[in-house]
């Protein structure tokens, strides 16, 4: 495969009981396109390298865990060129022929990056685009709907037809191999979460738009990679981090105080996991040591 038409990226950690299912959905769904696909296995202990390597529809790059990011940073190296890269979550499915809409939806004016439509395994449309992090959208009021208080997109007519957006769900995404090296790859430093959204915002940045298309459809089994403890403060505390890099040091502080105000109250009505991100957030030396940023109070 001299010229493939985009390289697949899948970045795989304890994910024996899901990635074949993935990887045997992707024929059809290139439907006649050409594919390199690259695995990388960020040090499982679960089989999943063992797996990998006894298939012949993918080829494996065994990593030590620097995270997500860090695997797919490394998966696009080890790919060979084309002018598109698919980054998939290994608990994801694709259907038949949903490889096609993405990438013409990559050919419009300014596109550098395609989000499909996300399904949960019962059918049931998934929330997958978001809106961009703000001061009012730390106050923890989703619920309400409203866009200028609600980070999720909500409305079934907003998922019904393509768009632009701020930023979608990292499970499935379709990047031009230019944004992706204007971007400068995804950022290493967030380990886990906020990786994606970081990505989305800085190609706007450089120009380079996020769009959805509906008629590219996915299903996302979601939370296959843990949910505990320690990786919701990563995902708050990242979500911190990411407005810091992006806003003044006031606004920052003050997204700060409102995020904790928010976790606060997701405490007092989900407790042990949304309390452990409080104390990750107001005491460093709490904060998990991937993220590297236990040496002061507002994470940087």
């Amino acid at each position: 495969m001299v010229n493939p038409d985009l390289a697949v990226v899948v970045v795989t950690y304890n994910s024996a009981h899901v990635v074949a299912n993935l990887l045997d959905t992707i024929p059809a769904a290139l439907d006649g396109l050409a594919a390199d696909v690259v695995v990388v296995d960020n040090g499982s202990t679960d089989g999943t390298p063992e797996l990998l390597a006894a298939r012949s529809d993918c080829r494996l790059v065994r990593a030590t865990n620097r995270g997500y990011a860090a695997g797919i940073n490394r998966g696009v190296r080890e790919a060979k060129q084309a002018p598109a890269i698919l980054v998939l979550n290994p608990d994801v499915t694709l259907t038949p022929g949903s490889v096609r809409p993405l990438l013409a939806a990559l050919r419009k004016p300014a596109t550098g990056v395609v989000a499909p439509q996300v399904r949960g395994p019962d059918g049931s449309l998934h929330r997958s685009l978001r809106r961009e992090p703000s001061l009012a959208r730390a106050m923890g009021l989703n619920f309400t709907g409203l866009p200028v208080f609600a980070e999720y997109v909500t409305r079934p007519a907003e998922y019904a037809v393509p768009r632009v957006v701020d930023w979608a769900l990292g499970a499935a995404l379709l990047i031009s191999r230019e944004c992706f090296d204007a971007v400068g790859g995804w950022d290493e430093s967030y380990f886990l979460y906020s990786e994606e959204t970081d990505f989305s915002l800085a190609a706007r940045d450089r120009g380079f738009h996020t769009r959805y298309e509906p008629a590219a459809v996915v299903t996302h089994i979601g939370g296959q990679s843990g949910q505990n403890e320690k990786t919701h403060a990563m995902q708050i505390v990242n979500r911190v981090r990411l407005y810091r890099r992006r806003h003044s040091r006031p606004a920052a502080w003050l997204y700060f105080a409102l995020t904790v105000a928010s976790e606060l109250t997701w405490a007092v009505r989900a407790g042990r996991r949304s309390a452990f991100a409080v104390l990750a957030l107001i005491r460093p030396a709490r904060r998990p040591d991937e993220l590297g940023c236990s040496d002061r109070l507002l994470p940087a």
